[in-house]
């Protein structure tokens, strides 16, 4: 299982979070995704720890905490939704094939 930080300062790094959560025990893995535009951070980011044990106490301690300026937001990441490619719209549904010039 992994944990959800929300709430980040757009200057965090993963260092950071690794430094910081290194504090509970062994840091894992360390993921902060980059918005596909700007490759800036997008505000939150997850932290993967050896045991839940350590998740649990992480996540007691920096819940609501205040680092970098921001009031963190800490929890269990719940598991990825599947996205289905279908409904109207969507640039993947053009249909194709028969387009009239």
């Amino acid at each position: 299982m992994s944990i959800y930080v929300g709430n980040l300062s757009y200057d965090v790094t993963q260092e950071d979070l690794t430094q910081t959560f290194s504090e509970y025990g062994t840091v894992k893995r360390v993921h902060v995704p980059l918005d596909r535009e700007t490759q800036r951070m997008r505000g939150f980011a997850f932290v993967e720890m050896e045991t839940e044990e350590e998740e649990a106490a992480a996540i007691e301690d920096l819940d609501g905490a205040e680092w970098m300026g921001r009031d963190l937001k800490v929890n269990k990441a719940r598991p990825r939704e599947n996205r289905s490619s279908g409904g109207g719209g969507s640039w993947g549904n053009r249909g194709g094939g028969s387009r009239r010039y």
